[in-house]
């Protein structure tokens, strides 16, 4: 057992779901949410009402604001988060700052300013964002697009030899990772076929990649690889790799270990820092509710991000090569604008152009909330609130035209190896129509084609009584789509 796995099932969830009968009734759900501590933090997100879904204009009218409105059930925060409340506050302020002040805004503090000056609000985001990661302050930057900074990451990780050329990846990685890896090696006049390594799944129906799998290959190819790159959690499964054994391994072989966090960060307990990760990346409008697009982040390792001040000038290399912009310049001599490029020290130096003050606003609305708890508390929430789905779905009574439950999970039942989200592969011709039912009843959730939804109990925002809730919906659905298929 590894040591993430060794610390999860310390936490496992304490919940008597397995063993009371009245766990299938609405009542235990509601029991449930009476004793959540993390209860009060739903008040701090807008759910979109049943109505809001259906309404065909953005104007505000007395019925949008109507909180009496039944509220969706919003099960997709794997894809986008919802929207603080806080964020048009963020904003707000954002907008009144740029309208007094111009340009000076990004000199001049405000004694009321929930962000500091233009010119300093990347450190803020990477102050808030270290302790969701598992990292120093120095390691984290806020900046950029999640496909963006990997090739800019790439750009500074991946540096083949003659020797080490390869790169390994889930087979069913993200699609954008897989065209930004089969990009950089044909940037560097190398053919995908020979430098790509894809770890595929050895089971069709259950597409998992247990970690055994993953260390044997990396054996297999380990002298003629120079980066492993995986997801954190896998986005079609929900599998949460073992980042710590997987890292560690690698690095053993000489090999350097980037992670896609995109589906991890903000939803389980990293630890980046101590479990000596190279370098990693994610989008921040997922769990971490930063809205559409909203600007990512990358981590870099402490080791990598040294500057030796003592070498600049020298034939010898100060620093870790990449690639350059002057907002990752040394700050005291950013502005002299003399073109002798000196990172600042840590994941700063990756930096390359002004941040967007108005994205980073935004994404420091929901990093504020983080705050407020841990990952720790959040993680168990996520524990909880996910194992009480599973379940749910596998032991509710529920009456079935054919005798048996229509769909299967393929994200593992190991609670240390998933995080919040469990993908659900329906029996093939029924997801049109199970879609068509849940979203008849206000149920939001993800779909991957032909035959998959993931299902994402969000911690800060979605409550046990919607987990009840939506598994009534989804067996209703299923029920439906069985008749209508005969």
């Amino acid at each position: 057992m590894s040591s993430k796995h060794a610390h999860e099932s310390s936490v496992s969830s304490p919940l008597s779901y397995k063993t009371d009968s009245n766990a299938f009734t609405k009542e235990y759900a509601e029991s449930l949410d009476a004793q959540d501590p993390l209860r009060e933090f739903r008040k701090e997100f807008i759910i979109p009402s049943k109505v809001d879904l259906k309404r065909k204009t953005l104007a505000i009218d007395n019925s949008s604001t109507d909180e009496s409105d039944p509220r969706c059930i919003y099960l997709c925060g794997n894809s986008l988060g919802v929207q603080p409340r806080n964020a048009r506050k963020y904003i707000d302020y954002y907008l009144r700052t740029w309208a007094i002040k111009g340009v000076t805004g990004h000199f001049l503090p405000h004694e009321d300013q929930l962000l500091p000056p233009f010119v300093d609000v990347d450190d803020a985001g990477a102050k808030l964002m270290a302790p969701i990661v598992g990292a120093l302050e120095s390691e984290v930057a806020v900046m950029g697009t999640l496909t963006a900074n990997l090739h800019f990451l790439m750009a500074s990780f991946y540096r083949p030899t003659q020797e080490r050329y390869k790169i390994i990846l889930e087979g069913k990685a993200f699609p954008s990772d897989h065209y930004a890896i089969e990009s950089q090696i044909r940037h560097h006049d190398l053919r995908p076929e020979d430098a790509m390594v894809l770890i595929e799944p050895e089971d069709r129906l259950k597409p998992v990649l247990r970690t055994e799998q993953i260390l044997r290959v990396i054996d297999e190819h380990a002298s003629s690889t120079a980066l492993v790159l995986l997801s954190g959690i896998q986005f079609y499964t929900g599998q949460y790799f073992d980042i710590e054994k997987i890292t560690a391994h690698a690095q053993s072989k000489g090999i350097l270990v980037g992670w896609d966090c995109a589906h991890a960060a903000g939803n389980v307990d990293l630890r980046l820092h101590d479990w000596n990760v190279d370098f990693a990346a994610w989008c921040n409008y997922k769990y971490l509710n930063s809205g559409p697009g909203g600007m990512a982040a990358l981590f870099v390792h402490e080791r990598h991000g040294r500057v030796e001040m003592d070498k600049v000038g020298s034939e010898e290399e100060p620093f870790r090569p990449r690639l350059s912009g002057w907002w990752g310049g040394d700050k005291k001599t950013r502005f002299l604008m003399n073109n002798n490029f000196v990172p600042q020290t840590g994941a700063a130096g990756f930096q390359l152009s002004n941040p967007s003050v108005l994205d980073m606003n935004a994404v420091v609305a929901s990093l504020e909330l983080f705050n407020r708890t841990s990952m720790a508390e959040i993680r168990q929430k996520s524990l909880n609130a996910t194992g009480y789905l599973e379940h749910l779905l596998l032991n509710s009574p529920a009456d079935f035209p054919t005798g048996k439950r229509p769909f299967s999970i393929i994200t593992p039942s190991n609670p240390a190896e998933r995080g919040a989200q469990l993908s659900l592969l329906l029996e093939p011709g029924l997801l049109d129509s199970v879609l068509e039912t849940l979203e008849e009843h206000g149920v939001v959730v993800d779909e991957r084609k032909p035959d998959v939804i993931r299902v994402a109990p969000a911690p800060l925002y979605n409550t046990y009584t919607e987990v009840w809730e939506f598994c009534q919906i989804f067996f209703e659905a299923c029920q439906k789509a069985l008749k209508s298929r005969k």
